[in-house]
């Protein structure tokens, strides 16, 4: 994956609520995450990969043009919201949460992985789910063929850690992601790509506890039910880049965090 050098700043900001005198779990981070570069796409040719007709019917018609297939890989809002950030809690070990986690799911339905970014927790499930056939194509009656390949990657190094095909129509795969001597907290990412369909990419982002959040299409986002306290928080995006600050929790209350990326 190329990598790109960007410089990033940020501002968190405490804003607290008067809590009612009762007892409470925690309290709740909301926030933005903003990016001042415009969004940004890479650019495919439907004809250079297989089921050139089939891979056009995606409903989601802003990822192509004709021929061309979009990976949009940064999605900025007017105000400068960054979509598909993803943002979580460093600096809290939850083994309850990791020993419970029941897997991340991805779907690949018509040509596209879904979600476009999300979590992962070391040494649990990771599956993916073939949707596609094509009743059109005699080839692809039973399946549009995807080949879902993942990655560990660092910084501008990667590593493979599956790479399986799906042939048929509702066929699956689970795998362990399988992060090595605490790899997952010294800046490792996770991606998925398939090798039938260069455009279908996923990106994701270990964690280790509840208390995370995807960003929406304008950038905010709300983590619930925080720990009070001083915490550590990190916003990253595959694209844009990432930043890590200090938020304050109230009991009870809501901090806000405002993470400002900058190109």
């Amino acid at each position: 994956m190329k990598k790109s050098v960007i410089a990033i700043s940020g501002v968190i900001m405490g804003a607290f609520l008067m809590a009612p005198l009762s007892s409470y779990a925690g309290g709740t981070v909301t926030g933005k995450v903003t990016y001042s570069g415009k969004s940004d796409q890479k650019e495919f040719l439907f004809s250079k990969f297989p089921n050139p007709k089939f891979c056009p019917k995606n409903p989601h018609k802003e990822l192509m043009d004709g021929d061309k297939r979009f990976l949009k890989t940064i999605e900025v809002a007017k105000d400068g919201g960054l979509k598909n950030a993803v943002i979580a809690v460093q600096d809290i070990d939850d083994k309850a949460f990791v020993d419970g986690y029941k897997g991340t799911e991805v779907v690949a339905e018509f040509c596209e992985f879904l979600p476009f970014s999300g979590v992962v927790v070391a040494q649990k499930p990771f599956r993916v789910e073939n949707h596609d056939s094509d009743p059109e194509d005699p080839k692809s009656v039973k399946g549009v063929l995807h080949n879902p390949h993942s990655f560990f990657v660092k910084g501008a190094s990667s590593s493979t850690d599956f790479n399986i095909a799906l042939a048929e129509k509702g066929s699956k795969l689970e795998k362990p992601v399988k992060f090595k001597g605490g790899q997952e907290k010294t800046g490792s990412k996770y991606r998925l790509q398939c090798d039938q369909h260069e455009f279908m990419q996923s990106f994701f982002l270990p964690v280790w506890n509840p208390y995370y959040a995807v960003a929406k299409e304008d950038g905010t986002f709300e983590i619930k039910d925080v720990p009070a306290g001083k915490h550590k928080i990190l916003a990253w995006h595959p694209f844009a880049g990432q930043m890590e600050a200090e938020v304050d929790v109230p009991e009870g209350g809501t901090a806000q965090a405002k993470f400002e990326v900058k190109k």
